[in-house]
């Protein structure tokens, strides 16, 4: 069996990788190869601008901000002979927001996936739930460290509880030795050493310990207490050595230069065994509980250390039935008193070694590789039969259940407020009418389909705006500020546009005679303006505006013409920059894509040009080749756009776009009657709950709201009006497709 092995790696410097070597080794152990080539190929993550000379089992290295890397690890894992991937996962050390980009690589895996978790949160960030739920989703297995760390899964991720194993944290296999041999290598005889190590940071608590030491020291002047270990490097990159300075000040500041040793430097496996080996007593006097999980704890165990600690979650398990003494957190008194009575009395001291070093013969390396090696023995057996376990019978989406909790926090008596800061409205930037007119069209779709009574109360809230909003002229502003005065003489084509494809749409699904009226209203006030438009974009819309509008009224040959007018427009824009291998309406593919050839699918749905609906299938055609190369949609992002001949921007992917090609199959559909513009449909839809290029859904269930677009690292929290209607129209749309789809099933 080859394993694929993901993770940092020495000569790096990292808690993670030197248990991903010491893994790769104990596997090794069990097999009959000598080489640890030969039985793991190793993947290892990097830092940013580090050249390490990695040995030979490392066959390729991701850089871990550079998210095309674990793209081409993935597939370089897939074209491999390995038979199965052990993933080593810790937030820190991979690139994006909380290492979003792993989830990268996993989603293009084509073979079984072991994923061990070193850290698991009770209380996640919306991004590190999203992180550790779809690696719940991808992973054949996963391996916790410790029991509560099972609890965690499958009550706040909801992982189910088959596919988490416990597996502890391995150590070496330290052979018991002779304190007193180690104490007079180093020069320690004849003083009592307590120690502490790993990398430095605040979160240890070291201050702890010092402030212990004073009462400890009077009774036991030649007690030695050695701080080991490196200051971590994020730490270093953001704060320097702050933390160890204030050590080495409150040091200073209770008289124990000569108690107090910081040895800067990242100890060897060989030398750390040597400094468990001659201390007497071992110290980790972390801050808080929330520590899952702690190799330094794991390590001093087997090397049968007698061990106090702060009661975090791991300590707890680790030192359950007397292999080790608790204290509570950040209370050194209790830990002076129980150093004291340790001190004072070498029998108990001795107890402690005892129980931890007998506990330690069973958490091995050797038989810890036993274990990982077993398990991806079943898991590649099993793989053929855990997928077919694991195919959905049903096709459809399942989607979020309806509710505009939301979109009616962000709309007071005037309107709906345009932006947001994460669920919260930000007043302070006022309101729009692009967002008002789709939140008509919202609430009119969501009244429409299910007679929902908040959407109709909704309805004339957005109505009001839009009449508001009319200069005597018959144009719009755009811009409100929230003291309702007007930011701006006249808003954009665009806005335009929107504006009259939701007025058509109350036109021809009024809920009742007196918004269709008042809405006809504004309507025909803004007629003079339709053939002035030059944006395409905003043509679009009105021309969709205008189908809608002739659904209610067929016979207003005014309006016919005017949609003839338009739709010349467009038409003369797609024939002008069409080529060969370019069928699309400019030389660029930009923002709110799908909108131009929806409105060719509506023109010709309305007039039954089959020249119409050629363009309208061409262009659907060429949008999805440009969008769909990954096998899910991934809409051209908004840092550059597509140029004719130039790169797919991949980053800052809006909702609007997602929201656009939604209702651009969902017409398809209607027009054509295919099946498989439904599929497409349903797959764009999911986006929003995930299937991106990050892995990462956008639509917020605690909320109700929708992020406000997908970026290089993660996704923007703010859920603003745009991104959120865009969700909540596609959503309703999905509603409409499932109705034709069970339609078609029939």
């Amino acid at each position: 069996m080859k394993i694929a092995l993901i993770g940092t790696y020495p000569p790096r410097k990292c808690g993670i990788g030197t248990f991903t070597n010491n893994l790769l080794r104990a596997i090794a152990a069990n097999t009959d190869h000598k080489d640890l080539a030969s039985v793991a190929q190793v993947i290892a993550i990097d830092e940013g601008g580090q050249d390490y000379d990695y040995p030979e089992e490392v066959v390729l290295t991701i850089r871990q901000n550079r998210q095309r890397d674990y793209i081409t690890a993935a597939k370089q894992i897939n074209f491999s002979d390995a038979d199965v991937c052990i993933l080593e996962h810790e937030f820190g050390i991979f690139g994006g927001d909380d290492g979003v980009y792993i989830l990268s690589l996993i989603h293009r895996l084509e073979l079984p996936l072991i994923v061990t978790l070193h850290t698991v949160i009770n209380d996640p960030s919306y991004t590190q739930r999203s992180i550790i739920e779809e690696i719940g989703v991808r992973a054949a297995r996963i391996i916790v460290m410790s029991k509560r760390a099972i609890d965690f899964l499958t009550e706040i991720y909801n992982i189910p509880s088959e596919k988490i194993d416990y597996i502890e944290h391995g150590v070496p296999d330290f052979k018991k030795v002779s304190t007193t041999n180690f104490k007079k290598k180093y020069n320690f005889e004849d003083r009592k050493i307590l120690l502490t190590f790993g990398l430095i940071n605040r979160n240890k608590g070291i201050e702890t310990v010092i402030n212990a030491l004073p009462d400890v020291v009077r009774k036991f002047p030649e007690l030695l207490y050695i701080i080991s270990g490196k200051t971590h490097p994020e730490v270093v990159k953001h704060s320097g050595e702050e933390y160890r300075n204030f050590l080495l000040r409150l040091v200073k500041q209770h008289g124990l230069e000569k108690n107090v040793f910081f040895n800067n430097a990242f100890l060897s496996e060989k030398i750390l065994f040597e400094y468990l080996s001659a201390s007497d007593i071992y110290i980790t006097p972390y801050l808080n509980e929330a520590q899952i999980t702690s190799g330094t704890l794991s390590y001093a165990i087997g090397a049968g250390s007698a061990v106090i600690s702060t009661p975090y979650w791991h300590a707890q398990e680790l030192l359950d039935n007397r292999r080790g003494r608790l204290f509570d957190f950040k209370n050194s008194t209790q830990l002076s008193e129980i150093l004291l009575e340790l001190l004072d009395d070498e029998r108990k001291i001795n107890d402690l070694k005892e129980r931890a070093y007998d506990y330690g013969k069973k958490i091995r390396w050797p038989k810890i590789g036993k274990q990982y090696l077993s398990l991806c023995e079943y898991i590649y057996n099993s793989w053929d039969r855990e997928l077919e376990l694991n195919k959905l019978p049903i096709q459809l989406p399942l989607l979020p259940f309806y509710d505009l909790s939301h979109v009616k926090r962000l709309t007071d008596d005037t309107g709906i407020v345009q932006h947001a800061k994460y669920g919260i409205p930000n007043l302070k930037e006022g309101y729009c009418l692009d967002d008002n007119s789709r939140a008509l069209l919202m609430a009119l779709m969501a009244y429409r389909q299910n007679k929902d009574q908040e959407a109709l109360e909704l309805i004339p809230i957005y109505l009001s705006f839009i009449h508001y909003m009319q200069r005597d002229n018959g144009n719009f502003g755009n811009f409100l500020s929230f003291s309702r005065q007007f930011l701006d003489e006249y808003g954009s084509e665009d806005s335009f546009g929107r504006t009259i494809w939701a007025l058509g749409y109350l036109i021809s699904h009024a809920p009742n005679d007196a918004f269709k009226q008042i809405g006809r209203e504004i309507y025909s006030r803004s007629i003079q303006y339709f053939d002035k438009l030059e944006s395409i974009r905003g043509i679009a819309n009105i021309i969709i505006g205008i189908a809608y509008f002739l659904k209610d009224a067929q016979e207003d040959e005014e309006q016919l013409q005017l949609l003839l007018t338009l739709i010349s427009k467009l038409v003369y824009a797609y024939n002008e920059n069409r080529e060969e291998n370019w069928h699309w309406f400019e030389d660029i593919i930009s923002y709110d894509n799908g909108i131009l050839p929806l409105a060719m699918y509506h023109a010709a749905e309305i007039t039954n040009d089959d020249e119409l609906l050629i363009i309208a299938n061409e262009s659907l055609e060429f949008l999805e080749k440009v969008t769909y190369n990954h096998g899910y949609l991934a809409p051209v992002g908004n840092k550059g756009w597509y140029h004719k001949g130039g790169e797919i921007p991949e980053h800052d992917q809006q909702s609007l776009d997602v929201m656009a090609m939604v209702l651009l199959y969902h017409q398809a559909y209607l027009v054509t009657k295919k099946k498989k513009l439904i599929d497409k449909l349903f797959s764009s839809y999911m986006w929003f709950l995930g299937e991106n290029s990050l892995r990462l859904p956008l639509y917020d269930h605690e909320t109700c709201g929708c992020c406000d677009g997908l970026q290089s690292t993660g996704v923007n929290r703010n859920q603003g009006a745009e991104s959120t209607l865009a969700y909540w129209i596609s959503h309703l749309t999905v509603l409409a497709a499932q109705e034709k789809e069970f339609e078609y099933m029939e």
